[in-house]
């Protein structure tokens, strides 16, 4: 039957009705109060929701597309490739909401490509913003563009086992 009211609540949540007080007692001590508060607060019509995704996602693309005009210049081109990225990132949170977009990123299958995509995002950030090299930026550029195809295949089923099996299939020849 808890199971049961927290469906309801959940459902009233995304309608926009508010909920009873003693339900909100027992959200706020679950371990993702903070984005229940936070998806109860941001209820969004779904026109604003497509408009919302259509600007972070646009403006996402527009930065990774201009940084490819300072590309010779490695700690411009990663701060605005990465800038990109997280706007494109941001976007999707306007559709599903953010907090299913955690739940999304930290889901056991995707995990470890989500913790390898926001590392190399950090990274980039670091080498292009405290370190000034143009080696390690253009390094940690080219490893944050993996992971994020390696993290965008996570959201197609099967698709990184067939690029794993058609890897090994290409590269694996003996001598």
């Amino acid at each position: 039957m808890d199971k049961m009211s927290q469906a309801m609540e959940k459902v009233r949540m995304l309608v926009g009705i508010e909920v009873e007080d003693d339900q909100r007692r027992v959200d706020e001590e679950s371990s993702f109060a903070f984005m229940d508060d936070f998806n109860r607060n941001c209820t969004l019509s779904t026109k604003q929701r497509l408009y919302g995704f259509a600007i972070c996602l646009v403006a996402g693309l527009t930065c990774t597309l201009m940084s490819m005009l300072v590309f010779f210049n490695p700690i411009k081109f990663g701060i605005a490739f990465t800038f990109g990225n997280l706007l494109s990132l941001g976007s999707t949170g306007f559709l599903i909401g953010p907090k299913r977009q955690v739940n999304m990123m930290l889901d056991p299958v995707r995990i470890y490509a989500t913790a390898l995509y926001i590392a190399s995002i950090l990274l980039a950030l670091l080498c292009a913003l405290y370190v000034h090299n143009k080696l390690l930026t253009l390094l940690a550029i080219i490893l944050e563009f993996g992971a994020l195809i390696w993290y965008s295949m996570s959201y197609i089923p099967f698709a990184r086992a067939m690029v794993s099996k058609i890897m090994v299939a290409c590269f694996d020849t003996e001598f």
